[in-house]
């Protein structure tokens, strides 16, 4: 079942697009789980690029304006672990062969884990962003995590869950990544 809303690209309330990104990652994950060869690489390398992107975004913009709210520091570190957590078992995965019998399960933890984070994160960072910050502030937190997406690595880098560390490590690993996805897709159309 698709879960992704219709509107997911042109939101201008950050809170409503990170919802409809997580939506996309539910959607991703039945897709990978549910698919076989060659659709489930595609649909796979998708979600690694989703994932990788969204949270980078998350870390550079969302956590940063978290942490000003009452225990946004509690609140964000849990998160952050999350998220290092995630990395780690994405990051095996993405150096795994879709066909070893150990991805599913693997997937299927990442799977859990990252939608119990993503829940986390709507509950206690999005809705009260969403009561702290006017729709003007929210409008300007969309188009960053957008500009921030735009040159996140595009693979789970593991230790660099920080706005600070994203953005000494984050070009080059963006570079690095996305001639990484070239080559992966020059060699695919062959």
């Amino acid at each position: 079942m698709r879960t992704t809303p219709a509107n997911a690209e042109t939101t201008e309330d950050v809170v409503d697009l990170l919802r409809a990104q997580h939506g996309r990652i539910r959607d991703l994950f039945d897709e990978v789980m549910d698919s076989e060869g060659k659709e489930r690489r595609k649909a796979f390398q998708q979600l690694v690029k989703l994932l990788a992107v969204h949270e980078t975004a998350e870390e550079e913009i969302i956590h940063p304006m978290a942490r000003r709210l009452p225990g946004g520091d509690g609140i964000v570190d849990d998160r952050l672990a999350e998220e290092r957590e995630a990395k780690e078992l994405l990051s095996e995965l993405d150096g795994m062969d879709i066909e070893d019998p150990r991805f599913l399960k693997s997937l299927d933890k990442l799977r859990i884990d990252v939608l119990t984070h993503a829940r986390a994160e709507e509950r206690y960072e999005f809705d009260r962003l969403k009561d702290q910050f006017s729709p003007a502030q929210l409008k300007g937190f969309a188009a960053a995590v957008r500009a921030a997406e735009a040159t996140a690595p595009t693979h789970p880098h593991p230790g660099v869950e920080s706005a600070t560390k994203n953005m000494l490590a984050g070009p080059m690993a963006s570079v690095a990544d996305r001639v990484r996805d070239l080559i992966r897709d020059a060699r695919g159309k062959h």
